[in-house]
């Protein structure tokens, strides 16, 4: 791995100031709960931050729903839990709009559009299922199977406790490649607001194709995006240069799950 710690330490280091509200339908006190303010990391899933969210606004509710599942809402759209924070915010908020605004509810789960927050152990396991299928894309799954327990228990610990050296003394090891083209497959998640069919686009893509290194942009251009330079690629707040190898990237600006994942959006013509 070409390593460039300042760069992976940067995108750990990520925070979006979150500003959490109770809906006010569901506030059952004379006087309304204050907002909870919170600097959350991109990097993270919101189910591993949000304990004292709901402590803080669970008082306000009726006894009735305290035990309820608490879920978040931004502009009228469930938040999916199993998404990265960073993505979340990407994805669905329009220009630098901060504090994020996010409004909790203790009432009428969206069953039909949002799995219920899970414990700790379903995050652990969804987590540890996308590590294995980056793996499996970069080195057919070898490192991840030679890897022992304590590995991946500390992978998972670095993430939840938000510790990056812990983090990183193992999964450097998945950073690593032996060929000079790199990874087999470049592990990728393209989300386009677009979409109506699928929730984002992945395909199978070499980090070198007939001896020229692949970049940001010929990726684009394989999922037919690249048309007229109306398009510009996101990834932790990032707008990410066309040019830019996808070895590179894939090595310093993926997620911890390995994925890149890349928010597209429509450029603005001048």
């Amino acid at each position: 791995m070409a390593e460039d710690r300042e760069v992976l330490r940067e995108i750990w280091e990520g925070r979006l100031p979150v500003c959490f509200t109770l809906a006010t339908e569901e506030i059952t006190t004379p006087i309304a709960p204050d907002p909870f303010y919170l600097m959350v990391p991109r990097i993270t899933y919101f189910p591993l931050v949000i304990d004292k969210v709901k402590r803080h606004f669970v008082r306000y509710v009726s006894a009735d729903k305290a035990d309820n599942e608490m879920w978040l809402e931004f502009e009228m759209l469930p938040l999916k839990w199993h998404l990265p924070v960073g993505i979340l915010y990407d994805v669905n908020v329009t220009g630098q709009v901060l504090p994020w605004q996010i409004t909790v509810h203790f009432d009428k789960f969206p069953e039909n559009k949002l799995m219920k927050f899970p414990t700790k152990d379903v995050i652990e396991s969804h987590f540890m299922s996308c590590l294995k299928e980056a793996d499996a894309l970069k080195h057919r799954n070898h490192i991840m199977s030679l890897m022992q327990e304590r590995d991946h228990n500390q992978l998972w610990l670095g993430l939840s406790h938000d510790k990056f050296d812990q983090f990183w003394s193992v999964n450097r090891k998945l950073m690593e490649h032996s060929s000079e083209e790199g990874f087999r497959h470049i592990p990728f998640r393209l989300y386009d607001p677009n979409l109506t069919t699928r929730p984002f686009i992945q395909f199978l893509i070499k980090p070198v194709e007939n001896e020229k290194v692949t970049t940001l942009g010929d990726l684009l251009q394989k999922a037919n995006l690249k048309t007229k330079g109306l398009h510009h690629v996101i990834t932790h707040g990032i707008s990410v240069p066309m040019e830019t190898p996808l070895q590179w990237m894939s090595e310093h600006l993926s997620y911890p799950d390995n994925f890149l994942h890349l928010c597209v959006c429509q450029s603005v013509e001048n």
